[in-house]
């Protein structure tokens, strides 16, 4: 495994790492779930994603629970709040009382003391950026979080943050975790530009496309037990699944055959290929995921391959 600065900090972290949406606690049966995480860490993966609305606690208990076999000092874990967990007015957005709440839920659920990144799932128009800042700034200070984050927040939105913690002298936000894969590159217009200006890294999920870009779909046909087969959750990927998809992914694949690398494997070397981006985050639900997707750090992008990959992408 192939470590990164997280942004500026000191803070290592693989460069692949395993994340619990959509499938622990959800659709992975739990003894499926703790062979894919314990195969995650013996390949050097370090860096573990959960957050409380992933089956409100129950991906965070998973993941937690199966990493409680390892020294804690081994392994990064993250949570996050935003989204509603109940349905009073305050069981939702990034309020004090909101944020307070649900890390020590989250810590309690997951039998912790701190985590090491807490994110802020999104931008919460209703409360005030510095209102949350102080709020997670008290908690690291209390030491039950390390280092803190955003996710999918706009550059301006990031900027606003930066820009308030510093005039408060509260902890800055060093992380933001957007979606990114070769379909959707909305980050390297300004998100990027404004990360890398204020040593904010990127970690990613969705590299794959929700499994598009493992070129299983192809021709449209969906294989039993993949996500666009579960009702529940097909609807982030449904809007992917069209001809123009299928033939990039085609023309992509045979890019990967021709540098001797699967088309996940491609598609997250193009990912790495990004400095500001410190980890890829993948979603598998076997062992065998794990396995073959950590190769990805071992691919070596030439600026020919890079170009091909563009032309295809358009």
């Amino acid at each position: 495994m192939k470590y990164r600065r997280l942004g500026k900090t000191g803070l290592k972290v693989s460069e692949i790492s395993l994340g619990s949406w959509l499938t622990y606690g959800k659709s992975v049966e739990d003894s499926l779930a703790a062979k894919t995480i314990h195969k995650a860490y013996e390949l050097g993966i370090n860096f573990f994603d959960s957050a409380n609305v992933y089956e409100r606690g129950e991906g965070e208990k998973v993941m937690a629970q199966v990493l409680k076999e390892y020294p804690r000092e081994s392994y990064v874990i993250t949570t996050k709040a935003f989204w509603p967990m109940g349905e009073g007015p305050n069981d939702r957005g990034l309020s004090r009382k909101h944020v307070m709440e649900q890390v020590n839920a989250s810590l309690k659920r997951m039998n912790l003391d701190y985590v090491d990144i807490f994110y802020c799932h999104r931008y919460d128009p209703e409360t005030p950026v510095e209102e949350t800042l102080r709020a997670i700034d008290d908690l690291v200070s209390q030491g039950k979080i390390l280092y803190a984050g955003v996710s999918e927040w706009s550059a301006a939105q990031i900027e606003e943050a930066v820009g308030i913690a510093d005039k408060s002298l509260l902890d800055r936000i060093v992380v933001n975790q957007p979606m990114y894969n070769m379909f959707n590159r909305y980050i390297e217009k300004e998100v990027i530009p404004v990360s890398e200006k204020y040593g904010i890294g990127q970690v990613v999920f969705s590299p794959l496309a929700q499994g598009v870009l493992t070129g299983k779909y192809k021709g449209g046909k969906v294989p039993e037990n993949s996500r666009a087969a579960n009702e529940s959750i097909n609807q982030f990927i449904s809007g992917m699944l069209n001809e123009d998809v299928f033939n990039k992914v085609e023309q992509l694949e045979a890019v990967a055959s021709d540098i001797n690398a699967t088309l996940p494997e491609l598609a997250l070397a193009w990912i790495l290929r990004q400095p500001n981006v410190a980890s890829a985050l993948i979603g598998a639900s076997k062992p065998e995921q794990v396995e073959q997707n950590v190769k990805a750090i071992d691919v070596e992008l030439s600026k020919e391959v890079i170009e091909k990959i563009e032309s295809i992408l358009g």
